[in-house]
């Protein structure tokens, strides 16, 4: 088939899902059934869902999830304790256009980090930005960011995002730099952002875990009181499944 002029028009207009879309048609021989209201309905449809793809593929690419997970994946025979009707309201999304937070607490390896990922999976395909950064390595990245300039420009960045992912709370205490820093990001985020926490302690231990007790008083205060929770419990699923398995 000779390239029709059409096809360059797409292009240049950079209506790149309308322009497959037609030689798509051309080249299958529907064209001549179509009438031009359902040529043009096939074709604004392949641009948008071109772009739609686009962007889900940016978002995800940004937010740096630790593992692919879906939420359509959730296992819940396996008995820790998840409460489904929870995750049915959570999996909808409403809480973090509410500017609510989560906690997800339990021990090593009963898929804390997964659920964590698949709710931001999940964010991202409802157009919302998410970004995942494990606690200890954060705290390493802003002390070495006082150094050379890039610090408020991270604490911006940890600031905007609809749903920033703690992944790892309380492997280690913090020290003075991290409790500041920690408390700028959630007064950023308080009441305009949510937050996912993910830890192996639980929550009643975290007051302990901050140390400076009035730091501890204000952090608490912007991210346990407005929180779903999610207490998992039982034995750690890496000992019978396969890392590519859903959890």
């Amino acid at each position: 088939m000779l390239k029709h002029p059409t096809l360059d028009q797409l292009y240049a207009l950079g209506l790149h899902g309308m322009a497959k879309a037609f030689a798509d048609i051309e080249a299958g021989g529907d064209a001549a059934s179509l009438g031009h209201a359902e040529w043009l309905a096939l074709l604004l449809e392949r641009e948008a869902s071109l772009r739609r793809d686009k962007r889900l593929s940016k978002r995800l690419q940004y937010a740096k999830l630790r593992q692919q997970a879906c939420v359509e994946d959730i296992d819940y025979r396996t008995p820790r304790g998840l409460d489904r009707s929870l995750l049915t309201m959570l999996v909808e999304g409403q809480w973090i256009g509410d500017h609510a937070n989560l906690l997800i607490c339990g021990p090593s390896g009963v898929g804390k980090s997964w659920l964590a990922s698949a709710l931001g999976n999940k964010a991202c395909r409802d157009n919302r930005s998410v970004l995942y950064q494990r606690v200890p390595r954060l705290f390493t990245d802003l002390a070495l960011a006082r150094g050379d300039g890039r610090h408020s420009r991270l604490l911006r960045a940890l600031g905007r995002v609809d749903l920033l992912i703690f992944d790892d709370w309380g492997l280690e205490p913090l020290d003075a730099a991290a409790r500041h820093d920690l408390l700028e990001i959630l007064e950023d985020r308080y009441g305009r952002r949510s937050t996912i926490v993910t830890s192996q302690l639980p929550v009643d231990q975290w007051h302990a875990l901050i140390g400076d007790p009035t730091y501890a008083d204000a952090v608490l205060d912007r991210l346990v009181h407005n929180a779903h929770r999610i207490d998992l419990n039982g034995e750690s699923l890496r000992r019978t499944r396969k890392p590519d398995r859903k959890a």
